[in-house]
């Protein structure tokens, strides 16, 4: 395996080994000790599962308050994504910034997008599925959003805005601006 970290360095991108033969390939996608060996200890408490069947899906900006934070490991195991992880820690010298990665079931790239940072992702090719693991339970009560066109934010999402299919949740979400701090510094 392999840890790379992104331009937040916090956000990482972790390529597993795959071993392919004429019938197929083996990859072991998560190892704790091989993973801690690395520096990298989270520890996941639920896998996720997404599908989107059309391109423009768009699901996101989502993060949980504390005290119910999530850490998020996210790969794509059908179709092509791009990732994003805006980085809502406030005091980081990196608020309000994001790092934008494709990931793919050709890539086989996984993103950890650690707790205080929002995250959303945007389908480039139909019947996209994606796996998670996350380091804490879905809390309803927690669950919260930012606009995925919040102009400060300058995502470059590569689909025009009239080719985006959001959730009602998602079409009214505030703007970073507009919301309290979700991670006030030292809340992590």
């Amino acid at each position: 395996m392999k840890i790379t970290p992104q331009s937040i360095p916090d956000v990482l991108l972790i390529e597993p080994n795959r071993f392919g033969d004429p019938r197929g390939f083996f990859s072991e996608v998560w190892k704790r000790s091989a993973l801690a060996a690395l520096g990298f200890t989270a520890d996941f408490v639920q896998d996720n599962h997404s599908l989107s069947r059309e391109v423009g899906v768009l699901r996101g900006l989502h993060f949980q308050r504390p005290p119910t934070a999530q850490g998020k490991l996210v790969r794509v195991v059908r179709g092509r994504i791009l990732d994003v992880a805006v980085d809502i820690r406030q005091g980081s010298p990196s608020y309000g910034q994001h790092v934008a990665c494709e990931l793919s079931a050709e890539n086989w790239r996984q993103l950890w997008v650690p707790r205080g940072f929002a995250h959303g992702f945007l389908t480039l090719e139909p019947e996209t599925e994606v796996l998670y693991k996350v380091d804490a339970e879905y809390d309803r009560a927690t669950d919260a959003g930012i606009a995925w066109d919040d102009p400060v934010l300058a995502i470059n999402w590569p689909i025009p805005p009239h080719g985006v299919i959001l959730s009602d949740k998602d079409r009214t979400a505030p703007r970073l601006a507009d919301i309290a701090p979700p991670f006030p510094a030292g809340s992590l």
